[in-house]
Formats: C-alpha cells, structure tokens, sequence
C-alpha cells in the first residue's frame, strides 16, 4: 500500500500536532494494520501529553504516539506465518528482542535489551491510519469482541489482569480498588467475574463515582476520604479486605489500599508514579501482608485473558465513554487529561457509533 497517512505526535506542553506521513511498508516478519480502534492510557497523559517526563521505557522519541491499538491487517510483509491479511488483532504493545530472559518467559514489558521498542514511546504507535507491526507482537482478536475491547486489552485490562493472577483473587475474597479510572474499574470487572465477594471502590472524581455505579461494578462505592479505612473496616466487620489494587497512583489512595487490607490480605500497585509513605511495622510485618508490584501482562497471559473475557461475556468498550476521530485526537486528549471521562478512544470512521 503506498500514499500518506495522517499520523499524531505528542510534543508536550499538553498539544498534540498532526503530520502527514508516507504509510509503512512492511518488512519480513511485519504486517501493516489499518487503526480501528486506539484508547488513551493515563500514562500518556502523565508521561508525555503534559510534558516529556519520562527516561529507558518511557522515554518518548517523538514518534506516533498510541500505545493501545487495535486494528485488522491489510498487508503482509516476507515471511508472516500466522496474522494473515484481514485477521483481527491487538497490538501487545512493546516490542520485545525476543531473546533476553523476560522476552523468553513472554514479559516483553521487562525487555532488557537496548533493541526493547514501545509502539508509541520509541517506535511509531496507533494515533495513526495504519501502523507498523512485527507478527510476533500480535494477539489474535475473537469475532466476538469489538476493536474497542480488543484496543484495552493489552494495557488496561492486561495489566489488571497480570496483578488478579498474582494475587490470586477468587470466591473467598472481599476487594477493595481504589482509583476508579479505567484502569481501577477494569480491575472491578474482572474481580467480579473471578467470584470476589464483595468490591469495594473509592474514588475521588465524581464522574467516575457515578459512572462506577452506573456500570453495576461494586458493591460499595467510597468518596476518597481521611475515613475510608474505617469505612472499609467496619463494611467488612472490621476485619478488612483480603485483595486490594491502588491504580489511584496517590499515595493516600496507596495507604487506603495497605491499612484496609486485613492480616494475611495481598496488595498489588499498578498505578504508574508519584510515593508512598507508610509504617512497615503496623502496616505490613505485623499482619503479615505482601505488596505486589504489577507492570503490564505477559502475552501468554493476554491470549488467556482474551479468551476468558468471550468466556465470561465481558466487553471493555463498555468502560468507553467517548470515541473521537482521528482528525479530532486533540479533543480526545484534552478530555483525558481532565479527567472526566471513562475510557476514551479514537477510532476508525465505522468504529465510531
């Protein structure tokens, strides 16, 4: 395919600038995918749409910017084996060497080579009409799922996901989630899809308090507070939760999640940036707790959990509350940025009803 594509860069200072640029051509073992559906992550915003804050994996290169693309393919370059024109795919968003260890236990996010590559921080993302894809990055997306569930798969969901299977939530479990972005409320979904018995959220945003309850999602929705420990406590006949997630990235939200969680209980963080502060003696090595930290899946785990998500019937699109097109990306990242808002995606024109 030859011609010019409207692509979307991130120069900082909260803009966004649009270029025409010529669309790839795919190599061997590449494949060009045409963009249906690409959602905005918070550490887009935190990390680049503010200002370039980031170094190693979030050192942004000026390239199209998007790390959470979803698209069908369109053309093949030499040597593609398995995402044949027209599959349905979902872009695992970093670009692993393939040799170092982590890539070998298919964690491509803890790539340890110079090579480590991620669509939309060092390599061009899916802010764009087509983007450039190696095969081996590639998960295969089921029929039954939209591109805007396949778009939050990898970095929303997945990173969800990877903290559940660690910490190993189940049936026995009340949990609690604090930070109900899009990030904190696919954490709520899941949980409740794996039997927790009781979700717990707390949020400070009242659009995403309404938009939680909305959704059905918990069974106790908390405004973030000075009280939300004893509130959680006394919901829990003063014993606490056994599972808590922070994806609030604040470190009040991250000692809520530690000191309502009861003895023995696991805490995962999986929201990116800023500290904590907390007493190790009470808060942690008297009661025995353990804190996971959790970065994104691995590609194994995000193949699982595509197909739980048709198994359980659970579309991510519904956290969607805004889609935007292309030519309107600047508008989408404004949003974002606010806050005020669930998901939102750019998409596709047939993407966008």
């Amino acid at each position: 395919m030859e011609g010019m594509m409207k692509g979307v860069y991130l120069p900082g200072n909260s803009t966004v600038e649009f270029r025409n640029v010529p669309i790839p051509k795919p190599g061997h073992g590449q494949v060009l995918v045409k963009m249906k559906a690409c959602t905005i992550c918070g550490s887009d915003i935190r990390a680049i749409y503010r200002e370039h804050t980031g170094k190693g994996p979030e050192g942004y290169q000026g390239v199209i910017a998007g790390h959470e693309p979803c698209g069908q393919v369109v053309e093949e370059g030499p040597g593609v084996r398995r995402f044949k024109t027209g599959a349905r795919v979902i872009v695992y968003h970093i670009s692993g060497c393939g040799l170092c260890h982590d890539c070998r236990m298919g964690y491509m996010i803890s790539c340890s080579s110079p090579l480590r590559a991620a669509y939309g921080w060092q390599r061009d993302g899916g802010m764009a009409e087509y983007i450039l894809c190696d095969e081996k990055d590639l998960v295969e997306l089921p029929d039954e799922l939209t591109y805007a569930d396949g778009a939050q798969v990898a970095c929303g969901f997945g990173t969800v996901y990877e903290a559940i299977y660690k910490t190993g939530v189940s049936g026995a479990d009340n949990v609690l989630v604090v930070g109900l972005g899009p990030v904190g409320l696919a954490t709520m979904m899941l949980a409740k899809a794996m039997g927790a018995q009781k979700i717990i959220g707390v949020e400070s945003n009242d659009y995403r308090i309404d938009l939680a309850k909305k959704l059905g999602l918990g069974d106790l929705i908390l405004k973030a507070g000075p009280d939300n420990v004893k509130e959680i406590k006394d919901y829990t006949n003063g014993r606490g939760v056994e599972r808590a997630f922070d994806a609030s990235a604040s470190d009040a939200g991250r000692q809520t999640a530690i000191r309502a969680t009861r003895q023995w209980g696991k805490i995962a963080f999986v929201g990116e940036g800023n500290t904590v502060s907390f007493n190790p003696s009470p808060d942690i090595i008297h009661d025995q707790k353990t804190i996971y930290g959790s970065w994104v899946t691995s590609i194994w785990l995000m193949e699982n959990l595509v197909e739980e998500l048709v198994r359980w019937n659970i579309h991510p699109d519904a956290l969607v509350t805004h889609r935007f097109s292309l030519d309107k990306a600047d508008e989408a990242y404004t949003l974002m940025d606010g806050g005020n808002c669930g998901k939102v995606a750019v998409c596709a024109d047939e993407e966008l009803k």
